[in-house]
C-alpha cells in the first residue's frame, strides 16, 4: 500500500501574530528553512510528496516553491491567507483560493489539481466550497476530517478516497484526512499536532490498521520540526489576550523535538507517494 505524504506549507509566526494576536505579519524566512529540511529528509529517502502551499508563502519566496516543483514534489493550494471557509462568502473563498492557484502555478508553470482548506474547514456547512473548487478547476480537495471535532470535521463522512457529484453537474474528487477507531469512537491520527503528542509506536500501528482497507494520508507542517523559536511580542494587546497566546505557543511547541525522529522512522518503514498519484491509483480500481 502506497501513502500520501502531505506538508501544509504554512509559517507559524504569520499564523501565530494572524489568529491570536489579530496582527498583520508576513510570513517569514523560518518556514523557507524548515522546508528546505523537510525536502532533504525526502531526497534521502527517495521519496516525493504533496506541498499545499499558503498563497502568502508562495508570493513572498517564489524561489522555495520553485525548488520544491523542481525536486519533483506535487504542489496544491492551501489558500491565500489561511481563512477557515466558515469565515468565507463562496465569493470570497473563489477569491481566496483563485488567487493562490494562480500565483504557484505561475511561478511553475504546472497546473495545480489539488486543495487544502485551512483547519480542515470544510464541513456540512461549508459544502458550497466543494462546487466553488471544482468550477474553479480543482480535480480534486483534501480537506475534509470525517470525525466531530471542535471547529472542524463531518462526522460520517466516507472514510475512502472517492468521486463526488456536484449540484453544479461538476464532479471532485475527495480525499478524507486519516482515522482509526479506538473503543467505538472515530479519532484522528498520522498529522499535526496528533504526530506530535502520539507515541511513534501508536502512529506506526494506527497505519498498518489503515493500510488494510485504504491508503494513509500522513500530513504536518514545516514549523513541526523547528525546536528553537522567537520570542513573541505581545505589548500592546491585553493582559488575558497576551495569556492566551503565550499559552498556545507553550503547547504548539510541545513534543516539536519528537517529530523529525518519528517522521524519520516512518519515511523508512512505509511507502509514500504524492496525494495526486494515490488517488490516482485508488480512482483507477474504482472503474
Amino acid at each position: 500500500m502506497i501513502n500520501a505524504l502531505t506538508i501544509d506549507v504554512e509559517d507559524y509566526y504569520n499564523l501565530l501574530h494572524r489568529h491570536q494576536l489579530k496582527r498583520s505579519f508576513p510570513p517569514t524566512e523560518a518556514v523557507v528553512k524548515n522546508t528546505y529540511r523537510l525536502m532533504e529528509h525526502f531526497t534521502a529517502y527517495n521519496v516525493h510528496g504533496t506541498f499545499f502551499v499558503l498563497g502568502e508563502v508562495a508570493e513572498a519566496f517564489p524561489q522555495l516553491i520553485r525548488d520544491i516543483a523542481a525536486a519533483g514534489h506535487e504542489l496544491g493550494v492551501h489558500g491565500y491567507s489561511h481563512r477557515q471557509v466558515f469565515n468565507l462568502t463562496p465569493e470570497s473563498f473563489r477569491q481566496e483560493i483563485g488567487k493562490a492557484k494562480t500565483l504557484i502555478e505561475d511561478i511553475t508553470g504546472t497546473k495545480v489539481q489539488g486543495h487544502r482548506a485551512p483547519i480542515f474547514s470544510i464541513t456540512p456547512q461549508t459544502d458550497w466550497a466543494l462546487e466553488v473548487l471544482a468550477e474553479a478547476g480543482f480535480r480534486y480537495d483534501s480537506s475534509i476530517f470525517p470525525i466531530k471535532r471542535r471547529g472542524y470535521g463531518w462526522p460520517g463522512f466516507p472514510l475512502n478516497i472517492h468521486k463526488i457529484k456536484l449540484d453544479n453537474r461538476f464532479t471532485i474528487i475527495e480525499a478524507p484526512l486519516s482515522t482509526i477507531t479506538v473503543l467505538g469512537k472515530k479519532i484522528p491520527v498520522c498529522g499535526g499536532g496528533y504526530l506530535r503528542h502520539l507515541p511513534l509506536a501508536f502512529t506506526r500501528w494506527a497505519m498498518r490498521r489503515i493500510q488494510q482497507e485504504r491508503p494513509v494520508i500522513l500530513y504536518m507542517h514545516p514549523y513541526e520540526i523547528e525546536i528553537t523559536s522567537k520570542s513573541l511580542d505581545t505589548s500592546g494587546v491585553n493582559r488575558a489576550a497576551a495569556l492566551r497566546t503565550l499559552l498556545f505557543h507553550t503547547l504548539q511547541k510541545k513534543n516539536r523535538h519528537t517529530v523529525e525522529g518519528k517522521l524519520i522512522r516512518l519515511l523508512n518503514e512505509f511507502s509514500f507517494a504524492p496525494l495526486n498519484q494515490v488517488i490516482d491509483s485508488v480512482i483507477n480500481k474504482q472503474i
